[in-house]
């Protein structure tokens, strides 16, 4: 079978070995070079998958010497913009880690360099590929709520990473806040138009940066989404999906990132009395695609050979990108941020 996918992984670090695992196991695609700036990461990657394929510290020099038509990112944020824009003027389409860049304007340029070149960039957010959450936004979309007021995340999580991270001066919003402020496009349908956000470091973090935050946004159709978050919160932890709330006008139902979502609208056969009834709602899980970064990776994938731009293309992802930067710069001011 011809190889229609000759992939360049830039990146050769932990977050690689899923892109690189599941880009051996495609039929369609193959891996045909390396690219890190230490050599022996590049190499041990190499001989972990089985690979035997050239190894380089620049992409450039990857571009020039393989004819490669797509290429992976799994670089650290700050390298993100320089690696996807040097691809896709190659003319090669990218398939990268969160977030797009470590500015907006990084983002939008990426977003600009895209449209110019014709070449697709998706961006791996991969906790919209689960059951559960394709099940709870199913249910708030149906109508069986009524019209949806408000949601709400709560995110509490005391990871020890090390590395990067620990040194980010925004580590909760900008490297992990994105997955759930897409979840929350995801579910609803909405984008922003506002954010206020108070970011704060608390007793016992081990970030440089604020590893807290409190986030209001409006949203274009009027729903607020609530946000309260940390990343250094020891003991009784969400999931990683975040513990969800969305009120309607009918009924409210809840997601604990785990398990299916749960819904209660009001029992229409028992309107009257200080508290109505409620009616346990059925929630079909529908979903029947593979989860998570497999998911994704279908997919983006699927995108490239139907030649469509994928359901987390850079120009849709923007707007996960607005709600990231819009909460930094609202927590910088103390001011309402407009998006």
């Amino acid at each position: 079978m011809v190889k229609s996918h000759k992939i360049i992984v830039a990146g050769c670090g932990g977050m690689s070995q899923a892109w690189i695992a599941d880009a051996v196991a495609r039929e369609n695609a193959e891996i045909v070079a390396l690219v890190d700036l230490f050599e022996n990461t590049a190499k041990a990657a190499a001989e972990r998958h089985g690979l035997t394929v050239p190894i380089f510290a620049d992409l450039e020099a990857a571009l020039a010497a393989t004819d490669a038509n797509l290429v992976f990112d799994v670089t650290i944020p700050a390298s993100h913009k320089q690696i996807v824009t040097t691809a896709l003027r190659a003319g090669v389409h990218v398939l990268g880690e969160k977030p797009m860049a470590e500015s907006l304007a990084d983002a939008e340029e990426i977003v600009r360099v895209s449209e110019e070149t014709g070449r697709r960039y998706a961006v791996m957010q991969n906790r919209r590929y689960m059951k559960p959450i394709r099940a709870y936004r199913d249910l708030v979309r149906s109508g069986k709520l009524g019209d949806i007021g408000s949601i709400h995340a709560d995110f509490f999580l005391g990871p020890h990473f090390g590395g990067f991270r620990d040194a980010m001066d925004s580590p909760l919003i900008v490297d992990m806040a994105i997955h759930t402020f897409d979840q929350a496009r995801f579910i609803t349908g909405a984008d922003p138009v506002s954010v206020y956000c108070h970011e704060y470091n608390p007793p016992g973090s081990w970030y440089k940066g604020d590893a807290s935050a409190v986030c209001i946004f409006e949203m274009d159709n009027g729903i607020v989404f609530s946000y309260n978050g940390s990343w250094c919160a020891e003991g009784l932890n969400t999931s990683w999906e975040a513990d969800w709330r969305v009120t309607g006008s009918k009924g409210s139902a809840v997601w604990d990132g785990t398990n299916l979502p749960v819904g209660e609208a009001v029992d229409e056969t028992e309107i009257g009395g200080f508290m109505n009834a409620f009616k346990r709602l059925d929630v079909p899980a529908a979903y029947e695609g593979r989860s998570g970064h497999d998911g994704c990776l279908d997919e983006m994938f699927a995108s490239l050979e139907e030649d469509r731009p994928a359901e987390t293309d850079c120009r849709d992802n923007i707007k996960s990108m607005k709600m990231v930067f819009g909460a930094v710069e609202s927590a910088r001011t103390g001011k309402k941020v407009m998006l």
